[in-house]
């Protein structure tokens, strides 16, 4: 009959770890005080983000391990597709620049047949009429991408709320270089890169409205400020040069700057909430405006996937950052996007302890974008576009799908982060 089966796996790690081997892969850095967990069985992973990932475990405020998504690629500073959980300290990098950046997903009780009714490009342009995307002027007073005369009055009583906040009142007295001065005009807009608005349908026809933004600008000035402060304290007490590089400077707990840095990185959370919620309405207007009549928000899922926040883990609370990964805690609903052209995912967490209950939040880019527009043409981007009413011009082919995983393969290597509960598959996408 031969050996039955176990269900679990038990590893021996390195200083005598033990591990339960779920559906990851156990890495280990030379001289590193923690090792990594990886969920990357069966989807490719560079090894400038294995080894980038691998530097995290030098940190000596790392706790017990760090995870690593199925979508993990190299970042600024730090991987994306990481989760880590701190005791003592934070590393502004580990969060990145786009503090807040993430997903929000509105199932409507529209269906297939209503879009058959109407015209998709003529949708996308009442979309891209009522939220402000791409950027110009270098992000100047002419930026396309900002909101220009009038700002609207929803937008205009969200930014009153976030300006009235103590917390921004208090990182404006105290550091007044953070505070960016398109913060209002760019609250509900897109912005650029791999953000995006999509017109979904999922298996049982039913339209939903998915769309990928973060803290834009505000969110930008707060990371690099306080990334600049933690390289400034970690060289002014001689450690900086004991780092595995210096975007991993770090605000130990106890610090002025790191209570402020937490504050900032919270309101800026906020702020990228609320800039979903924003233009989540304002797609909603673009449907009634072209005759889709309905309920537009029967489900919404509004999700950050770069952020930290205090959270409860093997015993102890930590810090936990995640920089392109989502919080999937049993029964926490998540979304997984694929790129333009592919499919998209609404999944339900399993609140895997191993992971920090997160998993992935997108595809993860196979390539640079510098190297997806020298390698794929506009011939290549249509086909693998067709269907979709998007931009196939050149300025977006370091978004084409090729430049992105298999989602399918990304989502089979979380299997047990998360399940799927609806596959999306848009039909009009709208990129800055």
């Amino acid at each position: 009959m031969g050996e039955p089966s176990l269900p679990h796996v038990r590893l021996k790690g390195r200083n005598g770890l033990q591990l339960t081997d779920r559906n990851f892969e156990v890495l280990w850095a030379e001289n590193g005080r923690v090792p990594v967990f990886a969920w990357i069985k069966g989807v490719p992973a560079e090894q400038e983000a294995l080894n980038q990932a691998l530097s995290l475990t030098h940190l000596p405020f790392i706790f017990k391990h760090v995870a690593l998504m199925p979508d993990v690629h190299a970042g600024a500073g730090s991987t994306i597709g990481s989760v880590i959980a701190t005791r003592g300290a934070v590393a502004p990098a580990t969060v990145g620049v786009d503090i807040g950046c993430g997903m929000i997903a509105s199932r409507t009780s529209l269906t297939a047949e209503d879009l058959e009714r109407i015209s998709l490009p003529e949708l996308r342009a009442a979309i891209e009429a009522r939220v402000p995307c791409g950027r110009t002027d270098n992000g100047g007073r002419g930026d396309i991408g900002a909101w220009q005369g009038d700002i609207p009055f929803a937008v205009q009583t969200a930014w009153l709320e976030l300006y009235e906040d103590p917390r921004y009142k208090k990182l404006g007295a105290k550091h007044p270089k953070v505070i960016h001065s398109r913060a209002q005009g760019q609250l509900g807009t897109l912005g650029t890169g791999n953000h995006f608005i999509e017109v979904c349908l999922d298996y049982d026809g039913r339209v939903w409205i998915m769309l990928h933004s973060g803290s834009r600008g505000q969110g930008n000035a707060i990371g690099r400020y306080f990334t600049e402060k933690a390289q400034a304290l970690c060289k002014e007490w001689f450690w900086l040069d004991q780092l595995p590089h210096k975007d991993l400077a770090f605000l130990p707990e106890g610090n002025e700057f790191f209570a402020d840095y937490l504050e900032a990185v919270t309101w800026a959370q906020d702020y990228a909430l609320k800039n979903r919620e924003l233009m989540l309405g304002a797609v909603f207007a673009a449907l009634h405006s072209v005759g889709l009549n309905g309920h537009y928000n029967e489900q919404v899922i509004n999700c950050h996937h770069n952020y930290i926040a205090r959270e409860h883990h093997f015993g102890s609370n930590v810090y936990v950052t995640r920089k392109g990964a989502v919080r999937a805690r049993e029964g926490d609903m998540g979304i997984i996007p694929g790129s333009m052209g592919a499919r998209s995912y609404i999944v339900r967490g399993l609140g895997n302890r191993d992971s920090f209950c997160s998993c992935s939040h997108g595809a993860g880019r196979t390539m640079s974008r510098t190297k997806a527009k020298a390698l794929f043409t506009l011939e290549d981007h249509e086909k693998a576009t067709a269907g979709v009413e998007c931009r196939k011009d050149a300025d977006v082919l370091d978004e084409t799908p090729g430049a992105y995983k298999d989602i399918d393969a990304v989502i089979e290597a979380e299997r047990d982060l998360i399940e799927p509960v609806y596959t999306l598959k848009q039909v009009v996408c709208v990129k800055g």
